[in-house]
């Protein structure tokens, strides 16, 4: 079949996956790391009520204000973070169509509906998977977009801020220039979690606190540092050379399971190509 031709139906995922208005964000997150996925569907009675995506989890966690007042995830309802009313497709709808919807409304997927039942869900790692993408052609460079870059010493708080002003990954960088590591909604997420389960405390970094003292600080400044870009990172970064094939750079963001490429030429920094740039190429 043409490329073309492909529909929602070709690609969907099924079953989805869902929880209740009721449930915690800290069961929904649990579910999404258990299945690798980056979004669940919030479902009511039956019916569609809305999405919850690591975006929603990832700002709004740690956007809750000073320590004190925060509630831990599993005190959380899910409706309080989720989004209502998620824009659906039926599964007859042309793949093409739904590269355009996600373009146009910057989403991340697609609910399937047919008939007032849930059927499945197209997301952005669907469409990656299908002839369509398989079939582009060009280079990296003809696709990829300036890097928005923060250095690894940046507050958490200037990382969240830039994030949602430019709505954009972010890349880190050293005091050097070189490219220390990639910051994605996937970090600011499940920092916490991260956290827990490698038993660290900001207290226990004493690495991070040698590279501060020896930058500048007395030996009078506070050990507890804030959070920083460098603690939220993921680190090393996948790389690719602006002249790889497209086919080159879709191939290494699955086999690499990222959504986000580094572009550097000669240990230069020279830009990013994210899955959004590929699905820009499809919905043309």
């Amino acid at each position: 079949m043409p490329a073309s031709y492909l529909t929602a139906r070709d690609v969907m995922s099924a079953p989805v996956f869902a929880v209740s208005p009721t449930d915690t964000v800290a069961y929904a997150r649990n579910l999404m790391v258990r299945h690798k996925i980056s979004r669940v569907l919030v479902v009511d009675t039956g019916k569609l009520a809305g999405l919850l995506t690591k975006k929603d989890i990832g700002y709004r966690l740690l956007q809750q204000g000073a320590a004190w007042r925060k509630r831990m995830p599993d005190q959380i309802p899910v409706a309080e973070y989720a989004t209502p009313g998620p824009v659906v497709a039926a599964s007859d709808t042309l793949l093409r169509t739904i590269a355009a919807t996600f373009v146009a409304r910057n989403i991340g997927c697609v609910p399937i509906v047919d008939h007032g039942t849930i059927t499945g869900i197209v997301t952005k790692s669907d469409l990656m998977k299908s002839a369509f993408v398989a079939g582009l052609r060009g280079t990296v460079q003809d696709v990829m977009e300036d890097a928005v870059t923060v250095n690894r010493w940046h507050s958490l708080a200037h990382v969240i801020a830039l994030m949602k002003e430019r709505d954009k990954k972010l890349v880190v960088t050293s005091n050097d220039g070189s490219v220390a590591g990639i910051i994605t909604e996937t970090n600011l997420a499940f920092h916490d979690e991260d956290r827990k389960r490698s038993g660290g405390t900001n207290n226990e970094e004493p690495l991070r606190r040698y590279e501060t003292i020896h930058a500048g600080s007395g030996p009078d400044e506070p050990t507890n540092i804030p959070v920083t870009a460098g603690d939220v990172m993921t680190s090393p970064v996948i790389t690719v050379a602006p002249v790889s094939p497209l086919s080159y750079a879709v191939g290494l963001m699955q086999r690499e399971q990222v959504n986000n490429l580094v572009v550097v030429e000669h240990g230069t920094l020279v830009g990013i190509i994210k899955r959004d740039d590929i699905i820009k190429e499809v919905a043309k």
